[in-house]
């Protein structure tokens, strides 16, 4: 009798042990994913951190012998304080806490489960850290940094005039094209997360640059694709010196390369611009709700982070205007 197993035990033996979490709701989870990108038209990259942070609670609970139907409010203080002991930063637990809510609020709309005991689940206090912005005295040392004797510094000037005016994600001034913006309305429109579209003016200076960039830049750099149909000639708004439409790492480049040239605390990122739009916005005394929809944000909860900021500048002020502050 030969010593070697049969095959159905020796696919066993090569088997990997699922992993952690793979047999708590894993149906469900994949419903809400799919309802996440489908319905609510959520990016890839979101969706994906939605599964790593249902993974991770999936994981939680079958080492805890919870089962998330029947989970009550106390049995997910105890994942809270999990999480805690863990070390995980203020706003990892916050993201994970937050794709739990989610979750459970869609299995309550689904009468998968009868009770939520995540809706009233605290987010965790903690020192927010306030998103870095720019001074108008950084911003006009970046621009100077443009060559505009040539085609790309124009180039340049135009994205980063763009980027201020607008406050749009890097990811979404690459996707730009030049029907994009409409100099008649002086607006531009944009193309968020979830591929959702959005309306934002712009002001004077920001439209002159474009439109010069456009006449003087953007036709020699579109000649450099040498007649290939290729997407920058035919539509793309912002072209490399190879005539293709430049990515978001291509646009992020020009930008710490202009950083760099002005001297400027080499930490800065496009970002940093959407941040200084936004508060500005809110210290001319924009409402909340006019921000929300120009910075494209799901919730009011992101926005309000500005007002703080806001405030931390007038304290700056105050502090260095007062004469008692000295």
């Amino acid at each position: 009798m030969s010593s070697r197993p049969d095959s159905a035990h020796s696919a066993e033996l090569r088997a990997e042990p699922a992993p952690l979490g793979s047999s708590v709701l894993p149906r469900e989870r994949q419903a809400f994913l799919a309802y996440l990108g489908q319905v609510r038209g959520l990016s890839e990259n979101t969706v994906k951190a939605y599964r790593a942070d249902l993974a991770s609670f999936a994981s939680w609970a079958e080492r805890s012998h919870v089962d998330p139907l029947s989970a009550t409010h106390r049995d997910l203080r105890g994942f809270l304080a999990d999480l805690n002991r863990a070390g995980y930063t203020v706003r990892t637990v916050d993201r994970r806490l937050s794709a739990v809510r989610d979750f459970y609020g869609w299995m309550l709309r689904e009468g998968i489960c009868s009770v939520d005991p995540a809706a009233a689940l605290a987010t965790p206090k903690g020192a927010r850290r306030l998103p870095k912005t720019m001074s108008d005295e950084d911003v006009q040392r970046l621009l100077a940094t443009c060559d505009t004797d040539e085609a790309t510094g124009i180039r340049d000037r135009a994205f980063l005039e763009l980027l201020y005016a607008s406050g749009a994600r890097i990811s979404e001034v690459s996707r730009l094209d030049v029907g994009s913006v409409d100099f008649g309305r002086s607006q531009v429109t944009l193309f968020g997360k979830g591929s959702k579209e959005r309306i934002v003016p712009l002001y004077e200076v920001a439209l002159d640059w474009v439109s010069r960039y456009l006449d003087e830049a953007r036709p020699w750099l579109a000649s450099a694709a040498k007649g290939e149909k290729a997407e920058g000639p035919d539509g793309a708004l912002f072209l490399s010196t190879r005539g293709r439409r430049m990515s978001a790492d291509a646009l992020r480049t020009v930008f710490e390369n202009h950083v760099c040239l002005a001297r400027l605390d080499p930490t800065l990122t496009p970002h940093a611009m959407r941040h200084t739009y936004a508060t500005e916005l809110v210290s001319g005394g924009a409402d909340l709700r006019s921000v929300q929809e120009l910075l494209g944000h799901e919730s009011l909860s992101t926005t309000q982070v500005y007002t703080h900021l806001s405030v931390e500048r007038l304290k700056d002020a105050a502090r260095q205007a007062h004469p008692r502050a000295h």
